[in-house]
């Protein structure tokens, strides 16, 4: 069965792949019964395998689908994501339809925990953030039976859907205007990549557009605490006094970036033109800041709304988008990327 299909797996799928009776894969599943180790073990890496996951509602809905849309995050304290639900809960809220949000705090594991529970609720669509997925939790998005849009990035392979941004492009395009503003001894300062894969595939786009045009990152830190003015502070205070030549700072979100701001007003540095600085995701919050920081607007709320009006289209039978939705953002130079 492909992704196409929209056919949830039944008992007897599972029950044909192990090789053992529908009660008997019933009896595992719901961990009822005498059933020998072997025999368990045998139809839950079939279960695994296949992506199934139990039917809660079975026999009690005729539908066999519940009017929610299981989104799934990785943080509710980043404020990237609570825009992107703005978003989606805009489009849904003139339906029948609900958001129910899962986190996952970046961890696959916990992730594949968050998909089997709301799967086995059947809900009517699923918006997912990211392309990286464990095996299991793949195999669950492509056995859903619903549509599946995956939110955020377009640099890789989708399920089903996709709708978000290049991160390796927008990591390119901030490093060619850094690069064009004069700037030629950059630090780099974000989140562990082996956790966060669009940080990841933004470092990497801006590691080789620097490359090409010969220049090199001197510093760099990477954290794995919450993305706070605090941390944004504390690294630019460390990085400067070990790389205090360097003429540029760019961080992969605009909180620590603002923090790193502030350290630096505070002292005396000319911002931007002995140092300049830039951020990534354009947050709002910080609009008021008398200084303005460069940074990148991720759209957020367009691709919540996107996403949930391809659940809508395909829910109602209408022509949507399959395959990758691809947005452009926008470079905000504000106060600290001088003027090329």
């Amino acid at each position: 069965m492909t992704s196409k299909d929209h056919r949830p797996l039944t008992l007897r799928d599972v029950s044909e792949a192990s090789g053992v009776s529908e009660m008997t894969v019933s009896r595992v599943l719901r961990n009822r019964g005498d059933v020998s180790d072997a025999t368990r073990e045998k139809v839950l890496a079939a279960a695994k395998r296949l992506g199934y996951v139990p039917n809660k509602i079975a026999g009690a809905l005729a539908s066999q689908r519940v009017n929610l849309v299981a989104v799934v995050i990785p943080s509710l304290s980043n404020m990237v994501f609570p825009e992107v639900l703005t978003g989606i809960s805009r489009v849904l809220e003139e339906t029948d339809l609900q958001p129910v949000v899962g986190v996952t705090d970046y961890l696959p594991e916990k992730e594949e925990k968050v998909l089997y529970e709301m799967l086995s609720w059947r809900p009517s669509g699923v918006i997912v953030a990211g392309l990286e997925h464990s095996d299991a939790a793949r195999a669950m998005l492509s056995a859903a039976g619903v549509p599946v849009v995956e939110v955020m990035d377009t640099d890789g392979q989708a399920v089903d859907a996709a709708v978000g941004i290049s991160h390796r492009r927008a990591g390119r395009e901030m490093a060619n205007a850094i690069l064009a503003a004069g700037y030629r001894r950059i630090g780099f300062m974000g989140t562990k990549l082996g956790l966060d894969h669009r940080a990841r595939k933004r470092f990497e786009g801006f590691t080789e557009a620097l490359a090409k045009g010969g220049v090199e990152i001197e510093d760099q830190e990477f954290y794995t605490d919450g993305s706070a003015l605090a941390k944004g502070r504390e690294m630019t205070a460390a990085m400067m006094k070990r790389s205090p030549e360097l003429d540029f700072l760019y961080y992969s979100n605009d909180m620590i970036g603002a923090g790193g701001l502030l350290w630096l007003q505070e002292q005396g540095f000319d911002v931007p033109n002995r140092i300049g600085l830039a951020g990534f995701n354009d947050v709002q919050l910080l609009q008021g800041l008398p200084t303005k920081l460069a940074t990148m607007d991720s759209c957020r709320q367009e691709i919540g709304r996107r996403a949930a009006e391809i659940i809508l289209n395909r829910l109602n039978g209408e022509a949507a988008p399959e395959g990758k939705v691809e947005l452009t953002p926008k470079i905000n130079p504000g106060d600290t990327l001088r003027a090329r």
